[in-house]
């Protein structure tokens, strides 16, 4: 796997790196049916591919619930357990199946301080082949502002080839 850029990341060299990890979770998962090694897999490879990424998994719907976020495979601190979709960052993108950009996680109303130490985060759902919210993918950063449209369209584009839609 390619080394970890530093925290000063220029759009472009962003852009590329997204793009090769892109490729290496794809080479990495192809043919693995497992939701969960699936999940394990691109935490830990996103994680482990960007310096600036302080905490990186995923909350799975609850099937049992249906509107409520239980925490699945992570790399990173202690993460909350369970959100209530409508709750913090990661409820707003469950509930509106739209993906949160926060550059400043303590200005977010209702922001859920699972580290205190993460500043900025992004949060981007997770769909099936067949359309229905499945999860959330959770990166949290100690830097603010550390997110921007380069990570949002990146990471919904590995998300759609990983997980269907």
């Amino acid at each position: 796997m390619a080394e970890a850029f530093n925290e000063a990341i220029l759009p472009a060299d962003k852009a590329q790196r997204y793009a090769a990890v892109a490729d290496e979770i794809a080479a990495v998962l192809d043919g693995e049916p497992n939701l969960t090694a699936r999940m394990a897999t691109v935490a830990s490879m996103l994680a482990n591919s960007f310096q600036h990424y302080f905490w990186t998994g995923f909350y799975v719907v609850d099937p049992a619930k249906g509107d409520e976020l239980v925490v699945g495979p992570y790399q990173g601190t202690l993460g909350c357990l369970r959100i209530a979709f409508g709750r913090g960052v990661c409820g707003v993108a469950a509930a509106t199946r739209t993906t949160q950009v926060v550059e400043d996680v303590h200005a977010f109303p209702g922001h859920i301080a699972c580290d205190s130490r993460s500043a900025s985060e992004i949060v981007a759902p997770v769909f099936d082949a067949g359309g229905a919210l499945i999860a959330v993918l959770d990166v949290d950063s100690e830097r603010p502002a550390a997110f921007d449209e380069t990570d949002r369209a990146w990471l919904e584009r590995i998300l759609a080839q990983t997980f269907g839609r």
